[in-house]
C-alpha cells in the first residue's frame, strides 16, 4: 500500500483570499496497455483460465507417395489445448487530508487529486507490463523480457539506419511477421519522437529519399501513424529508456481483465500503520483527518497460441523491441 498525505502547506495555493478558479497543471497521463490491449470480460474471482491451442491439426493426402486407391487408410491428427491464467492483483493508495485544510480550500480537493491517482495507477500498470517494475510474482514475464527471449529484439543501428531496424526486412515489423503477427501499433518513449521525424521511405534513392513514415494522423489531431499503425508516446513517467526506445505490437493479442475497477472510499475512522514497523502514521478520528483509498484489482496475459508460421512459442511473441545499443 502506498500512502502520501496533503498538508496545509502543500495545499495552500487552492486556499485564497482571491482567486482565479482554475488548476494549472499538466493533463494526466493514464495507462497506455489499458487503452490498447484486449479487454477480456471481467474477473468473478481472483484468478482467470484460458483455454490456448497448443497444435495444430495436419491434414494429409490419402494418396500421397503411393498408387492411387479408393481404399485408402485416412489418418489421424492431435489437437491439443493448453491453460493459461490471468490472476488478478491489487493496486492501491491511501491519501489523507486535514479536516480543517478540506475546509479551508476553495475547490473540492478530491476532484482535483483523483484523476493524479488514476495517473499514478497507470504509472504502475504500464511499467509492471511493458518492462516489469514492481510487477506481482503472479503475473506473466513483461513485454521486453518476453520478447527479448524470443529473440524479438533489435539494437538501434543494427541494420544500418532507423528505417531497416524498424521496416527493413530484417527489421521489427517483421520479427513479428516471421511469428506469426502483424502489428496494430507501437509504442515509444517520447524522447524518441525526434528521431523518427527525420526517417523516410525508400522510394528507389535508397533510405532517407522519400516521405517520412512518421506522420500526422488526418483523421485525429494530435495522432501520430508509423507505417500505416497508430503510435503513442509514454508520458506517464513508467518508461524505461535504458531498456527500449520502441516497441512494435500486436495489441489484440495481448489481453487483460478487471477484477475490480478503480473504486473510491472515503476514511474518517481509521489508524494507518506503518508496514516496515507497525508504527501508526496517522489516527485520523484522533487527528482530525479524513483519507482517500483507492483500490484496483486486474491482471492481463498473453495466450500466444500455436500458428502455421511459428509453431514453437518460445520463438513467437507478439511484441518486438528496438533498444539501445547496449541496454541497462
Amino acid at each position: 500500500m502506498a500512502e502520501v498525505s496533503i498538508t496545509r502547506s502543500g495545499a495552500e495555493t487552492l486556499i485564497p483570499e482571491d482567486y482565479l478558479d482554475q488548476i494549472i497543471q499538466e493533463a494526466p497521463e493514464d495507462s497506455i496497455f489499458l487503452r490498447n490491449a484486449r479487454r477480456l470480460p471481467d474477473m468473478s474471482t481472483n484468478q482467470k483460465r484460458m483455454s490456448v491451442l497448443e497444435t495444430l491439426p495436419i491434414a494429409y493426402f490419402n494418396n500421397a507417395g503411393a498408387a492411387a486407391s479408393d481404399t485408402s487408410y485416412k489418418r489421424t491428427s492431435n489437437v491439443e489445448w493448453q491453460d493459461k491464467f490471468i490472476d488478478a492483483e491489487e493496486l492501491s493508495v491511501i491519501v489523507p487530508i486535514p479536516e480543517n485544510v478540506l475546509e479551508d480550500t476553495a475547490r473540492n480537493i478530491w476532484d482535483e487529486i483523483t484523476p493524479l491517482i488514476r495517473e499514478a495507477i497507470g504509472n504502475k500498470i504500464d511499467g509492471a507490463v511493458f518492462f516489469g517494475t514492481s510487477a506481482p510474482n503472479a503475473w506473466p514475464d513483461d513485454l521486453y523480457t518476453a520478447a527479448n527471449a524470443a529473440g524479438n529484439t533489435i539494437a538501434v543501428g543494427a541494420n544500418g539506419d532507423l528505417y531497416d531496424d524498424i521496416l527493413g526486412e530484417d527489421g521489427l515489423v517483421a520479427l513479428l511477421e516471421q511469428d506469426g503477427y502483424f502489428p496494430n501499433g507501437f509504442v515509444a518513449n517520447v524522447a524518441f519522437r525526434g528521431k523518427l521525424r527525420g526517417v523516410r521511405y525508400d522510394q528507389g534513392g535508397g533510405a532517407g529519399t522519400g516521405e517520412p513514415i512518421f506522420q500526422n494522423d488526418p483523421a485525429g489531431a494530435g495522432r501520430y501513424m508509423l507505417d500505416g499503425q497508430p503510435i503513442q508516446f509514454s508520458r506517464n513517467g513508467a518508461w524505461d529508456a535504458g531498456l527500449a526506445h520502441l516497441f512494435a505490437l500486436s495489441w489484440d493479442k495481448i489481453v487483460y481483465s478487471i477484477r475490480k475497477d478503480i473504486t473510491y472510499k472515503m476514511l474518517d475512522q481509521a489508524v494507518i500503520q506503518d508496514p516496515t514497523d507497525n508504527s501508526i502514521v496517522y489516527n485520523l478520528a484522533q487527528q482530525d483527518m479524513v483519507a482517500l483509498r483507492v483500490v484496483m484489482r486486474l491482471g492481463w496475459q498473453v495466450p500466444n497460441p500455436v500458428n502455421r508460421l511459428q509453431p514453437t512459442e518460445a520463438n513467437r511473441y507478439p511484441a518486438a523491441v528496438l533498444t539501445p545499443v547496449n541496454p541497462s
